[in-house]
């Protein structure tokens, strides 16, 4: 009975006691390495508990009380406070844990928590990389205008972290690019260009410690200009000397720059030097060679260009009337550098200043002097003269001046040469028009005997009709001639390939009304064949032949 008694009272007691127990919320609490962290107990109001017991895996690791024994021997690190707050100074990672806090109050009442201590670690191994990029002797690094650039950032921190890109530059100062919560990160830039070059930094930050650790590249951004350098001049006051300019503009970093081949290179991005005519020639070339780092090693970008002297042209010789006004034109257009052209009056080479008398235009590589109201005094020798910083060179014109009456002989000296010209051709126009018609005798229309020309051979054929073998090289011609009293005498020429002269009489036809004779001539053409065979025969067997073909004749002309 007596035990059935204290096991009731027991139990009422424990009942009691479970009922005045209560139990806080789950916490947490994170420090880093080397921090003091702080994990509370009791926190729903202002009590010192009377007794707080810290447990951390089974084990107690503080404990504070009028009864207690005080904490364990830890070096001091752990502190159970007044209020039962346990006090951990100096974190270290195996401090990380479950704690449980028992804290017993006054009134006989227990208060328990638990506390989740976290010790965070990192960022740590943060590391950054830039491809392609080529790094320089103090680190910077460098890419190619229009290349793609890529930028990997990783880092390792516990819990959790958060990676970041940003950039600062002239564009843009301390901007967000891209973020990411995971342990690396990529940025890439698609054709960069020289508004993206700038300091790149990867931020890494831990998520529970908040501590952040950045890494920065700087990054350049170089190009060069597809387009050679230009090499120019401009000419000094002194006309024998030049300066040549060398530029190339649009190159990042400044290119090295140097006109001669024995000179140094330079850095810059235009390049001036002066030289004087003893250390030029014509035909010449000078050259301006530039370096850049984006070239391949030995190579080069040049201008260049080839001195050349001056040579003005133009009519040696000018004629002007007196009281008209005349232009003389001179051209240079060679030269390099372009010379410097002026017009000039007299062996003293007197320069000519533009005014009421003197007009000096210029069209192009053309120079024009005007000379206006000319007289004699305007008479004689004018220089275009060209100079360059390689030479003079000068074009001498004469300039005559003649009075009106000085053009009054050479104009009737023309028109008498145009008068006998045209007569000459008119004559030789009748003569050719007429040339069918040859006249024999001693006149038109005179009543004489007919002859042969001189050339030739007549044969009479009765009458005043006669037959002429004309031998004219290769060919034999026969000629008729019938004097008319209105026609005179009329040579008609027939052409043949025999050598044999007509003697046979002609038949006369009877006269007409009027009064004239009529004259038949029939002239027969004697083949080739035959015509050697006469050639091989006797007298008398040519003069049968001669009857025979007369009777037959094979070809038959009547005039």
């Amino acid at each position: 009975m007596m035990r059935r008694v204290l096991s009731a009272a027991l139990l009422h007691l424990c009942f009691c006691w479970t009922a005045s127990v209560s139990v806080a919320d789950y916490t947490e609490t994170t420090a880093a390495p080397g921090d003091v962290a702080l994990l509370p107990c009791y926190t729903s109001g202002n009590v010192t508990p009377e007794l707080t017991t810290w447990v951390k895996n089974g084990l107690e690791v503080g404990r504070r009380g009028e009864d207690s024994p005080g904490p364990p021997d830890d070096g001091g690190r752990l502190a159970v406070l007044h209020d039962g707050s346990l006090n951990i100074r100096g974190v270290l990672p195996g401090d990380e844990g479950s704690y449980l806090c028992s804290s017993t109050l006054p009134g006989n009442r227990s208060f328990q928590a638990r506390v989740l201590l976290q010790v965070a670690s990192g960022p740590e191994n943060v590391s950054t990389s830039v491809s392609p990029a080529t790094s320089l002797s103090n680190g910077t690094l460098f890419a190619v205008r229009g290349s793609l650039v890529t930028f990997n950032c990783s880092a390792s921190s516990y819990p959790s972290q958060q990676l970041t890109w940003g950039f600062t530059g002239a564009s843009s100062s301390n901007a967000s690019l891209v973020s990411s919560s995971g342990s690396w990160l990529d940025l890439r830039i698609d054709d960069i260009q020289p508004s993206a070059q700038g300091v790149y930094s990867c931020s890494a930050r831990n998520n529970v410690s908040q501590q952040t650790v950045n890494r920065s590249s700087e990054l350049l951004v170089y190009y060069v200009p597809d387009q050679h350098p230009d090499c120019m001049w401009a000419l000094a006051q002194d006309p024998s000397s030049v300066q040549f300019n060398c530029s190339w503009f649009g190159a990042y970093p400044t290119p090295r720059l140097r006109w001669r081949d024995d000179d140094d290179f330079q850095v810059t991005d235009s390049l001036s030097v002066t030289f004087n005519r003893s250390l030029l020639s014509d035909g010449q070339t000078v050259k301006c060679s530039a370096q850049h780092q984006l070239l391949r090693p030995g190579e080069e970008k040049q201008c260049s260009f080839t001195l050349k002297l001056p040579f003005p042209e133009g009519e040696p010789l000018a004629t002007a009337l007196e009281a008209t006004s005349v232009t003389l034109t001179c051209t240079e257009a060679t030269s390099i550098p372009p010379a410097n052209t002026t017009w000039r009056k007299g062996m003293q080479q007197d320069e000519i200043v533009p005014g009421s008398k003197y007009v000096v235009s210029e069209e192009g590589p053309e120079l024009k002097l005007t000379i206006l109201n000319i007289s004699k005094e305007d008479e004689g020798v004018y220089f275009c003269r060209s100079e360059n910083p390689l030479a003079v060179r000068e074009l001498e014109v004469y300039l005559t001046v003649k009075t009106s009456s000085s053009y009054t002989g050479a104009i009737i000296g023309i028109f008498i040469a145009v008068l006998i010209v045209g007569t000459a051709g008119i004559v030789a126009k009748t003569v050719y028009s007429s040339r069918h018609r040859v006249c024999l005798g001693s006149g038109f229309g005179a009543a004489a005997e007919p002859h042969c020309p001189a050339v030739g051979q007549w044969a009479l054929s009765g009458g005043a009709v006669q037959v002429c073998e004309q031998l004219l090289g290769p060919k034999t011609y026969y000629m008729s001639c019938q004097l008319e009293e209105d026609r005179g005498d009329v040579l008609s020429l027939v052409e043949s390939d025999d050598e044999q002269i007509f003697q046979d009489a002609v038949p006369r036809l009877p006269p007409i009304t009027n009064g004239r004779h009529t004259t038949l001539v029939q002239i027969h053409r004697i083949p080739s064949s035959d015509h050697e065979d006469v050639e091989t025969a006797d007298t008398s067997s040519q003069q049968q032949e001669d009857t025979e073909q007369t009777e037959e004749p094979e070809d038959l002309v009547t005039f």
